[in-house]
Formats: structure tokens, C-alpha cells, sequence
């Protein structure tokens, strides 16, 4: 009796083991009819759909997340705050303006500048990429090509060759013939703005240098060698400054120099 449900069983294990890929491939279209019918495949390309919005919603995100660093990479914003940084120091000032104001007054003079490129990538890549007429990839290329004629201008070719030899050519990301890659570009345009905002500062800071000179050589012909000299030169930078209108003439220099 045990030998014969042993035997039913296994020929019934057998008999299910080679009716099952009959059974599977009759049951596979019924079932692609039956999702088909109730919309599952609809909701599949759907939900593929919504993934690829939530990556775009998360890089975009990110995107934003790094816009300071950004606008301070491929703008005039670092030579800026910090010409406006050294000229507050050369005064004698340490917290006058303060550096919120600082920082604001050389991003809407930083705008003033770019306005033009900015106008320009917003036409040329974000409109048409909005409108659908663009894809991602085409519309970024199109976007930085304002920006690649404003750093490319505004670069220092020494830095670009440093910055090359560096690291060898075939490991930098294709670009356009002729062109700089980015990865090169953007560090060289920023380091050639901190070498060039430096420059103007020492220009800056040298009627301070005279006026601070000045008073300390008088104090000790005086034989007040115990009063600092910044105590006593500070009213005078300060007048100076005043009178001079420093903020605004200073402001339109470095606006021009980008003219």
C-alpha cells in the first residue's frame, strides 16, 4: 500500500512537471489580454514616467542647492566681494559696512555686469528647453555658451596652462573643437578673477598706506610714539573716503573694467 502511494505520488510530481510549461504558455497571453483590458500596462509606463520626473525633481533640487556655488564659479562675484572686502580694510573699518551689505552690494553689482549673459542663456537654452523645443543635454550646451564667452574673455591664459598640465589631456571631458572644457574653464576663469581682484586692492589699499604714513611719521616727530597711528589716521581715511565719493567711484571702476 505504501509502495502505491509512493508511485501515484511521484508520477503525479512528473505529471504536473511537464504540464506546466503547457499550462504557463496558455495562461501568459491571457493574462497580457487581462492587464491590457484593466489598464496595468498604462499604469506601469505611467509609474515609469513619474520616476523619471522625481530624478529631475531631485537634481533640479540639487541643482539649486549649489546655486551660490555656481554663481560663484562663472560670474564676477569673487572679484567683487572681494576688491569691496580689501577697500573696507584699507579704510580702517572693520565692520562698517557690515558683510551682509557687502555681500549684497556685490551680488547686485555682480547682476549689473551680467545681465547681457544672462539674458542671452535664458533665450538661447532655457526658453526653448521649457517649451519642449530642446532636450536637457542640448539645452545646458546652449545655456554656458554666454557664460564660455564671458569666462573665456575674462581668463588668464597662464592659469588655463597650469591647470592643463596638471592633468593629462586624455582624461578631460570632450568639448567642442577648439574649445576649453568646463572642468578647466571654470577653476581657471575663478582663480584668474581672485589674482586680478587682488591686484586692484593693492591699488586700493595704497592712499590708505600714504595716509597711515603720514600720521604715523608726524606722531613720532611729535614724540607721541605711545598714541597708534590708526587711531589718529582713521577720521582722516574716513574724510578722504567721504569726499573722494570712494563707494561710487570705486563701484563704477570695477564696472567698467568689465565693459
Amino acid at each position: 500500500m505504501r509502495r502505491l502511494t509512493a508511485i501515484l505520488a511521484v508520477l503525479l510530481a512528473a505529471g504536473v512537471m511537464f504540464a506546466a510549461p503547457a499550462f504557463a504558455q496558455e495562461i501568459a497571453p491571457a493574462a497580457e489580454d487581462i492587464a491590457a483590458d484593466a489598464g496595468l500596462l498604462d499604469a506601469v509606463d505611467e509609474a515609469g514616467g513619474l520616476t523619471k520626473r522625481i530624478v529631475q525633481i531631485f537634481l533640479l533640487v540639487t541643482v539649486l542647492s549649489l546655486a551660490p556655488g555656481i554663481a560663484m564659479m562663472v560670474t564676477c562675484l569673487p572679484f567683487m566681494i572681494i576688491v569691496l572686502s580689501i577697500l573696507r580694510q584699507g579704510v580702517g573699518l572693520q565692520q562698517a559696512p557690515p558683510n551682509m551689505l557687502i555681500v549684497s552690494v556685490a551680488i547686485f553689482l555682480t547682476y549689473f555686469v551680467m545681465e547681457p549673459v544672462f539674458k542671452d542663456a535664458w533665450a538661447s537654452g532655457v526658453q526653448p528647453m521649457l517649451n519642449g523645443e530642446m532636450q536637457e543635454d542640448v539645452a545646458f550646451g546652449e545655456t554656458m555658451k554666454p557664460f564660455r564667452t564671458f569666462m573665456e574673455a575674462r581668463v588668464d591664459p597662464g592659469a588655463v596652462d597650469i591647470l592643463a598640465d596638471a592633468r593629462p589631456l586624455e582624461t578631460q571631458p570632450a568639448a567642442e573643437e577648439g574649445a576649453t572644457p568646463l572642468s578647466l574653464l571654470v577653476p581657471a576663469f575663478v582663480l584668474s578673477e581672485i589674482q586680478r581682484a587682488f591686484e586692484i586692492g593693492f591699488v586700493v589699499l595704497l592712499p590708505f598706506l600714504v595716509i597711515d604714513l603720514l600720521v604715523a611719521s608726524i606722531l613720532m616727530a611729535m614724540g607721541m610714539m605711545m598714541v597708534p597711528p590708526a587711531i589718529v589716521s582713521l577720521p582722516f581715511k574716513v574724510a578722504f573716503f567721504v569726499l573722494t565719493n570712494g563707494w561710487v567711484a570705486v563701484s563704477g571702476a570695477l564696472v567698467r573694467g568689465y565693459t
